[in-house]
């Protein structure tokens, strides 16, 4: 493999950003297990939430997991009442995965959680500094998506 020399700075952003997101997700973890549901099930809700419903195919596409391991993932959640699966009307074939009460609300409480760790982080910086740290983020965020 060939050496490449990287300017200083790349080299602070990359160890910087790779310390804070081991952190963050750490943290993050910790919120879900405290909450009782898993990375996975967290990741298959906000899927579920932003699409509204998905059938399992399209759910397993959105987390590139095989239509096996999802099926077993949804069984959990919704036997944990988090979500529930709904025979389409159009086609009885399709089985659509809608969120419940309880899927909403859990996710509710760890976006408050996960925000209030960042405010604690993050509370003591002047509006300014603030600004400079989302735009910055930003950069990254739309290069990325």
């Amino acid at each position: 493999m060939q050496k490449i020399m990287y300017d200083d700075t790349i080299v602070k952003i990359e160890e910087e950003l790779r310390c804070v997101c081991t952190k963050i997700k750490r943290e993050g973890r910790k919120i879900l297990s405290d909450l009782g549901i898993t990375p996975p099930q967290f990741e298959a809700l906000q899927h579920l939430i932003k699409e509204n419903s998905l059938t399992i195919s399209e759910l397993s596409k959105k987390m590139h997991l095989a239509c096996s391991t999802i099926t077993d993932l949804v069984t959990r959640m919704e036997q944990n009442g988090l979500v529930q699966r709904n025979k389409s009307t159009k086609d009885l074939r399709i089985i659509r995965i809608v969120v419940q009460e309880k899927g909403y609300q859990i996710i509710k409480e760890v976006l408050i959680i996960r925000r209030n760790y960042l405010s604690g982080l993050l509370g003591n910086l002047e509006q300014e500094q603030k600004k400079l740290l989302t735009e910055g983020i930003n950069i990254i965020y739309n290069r990325i998506m």
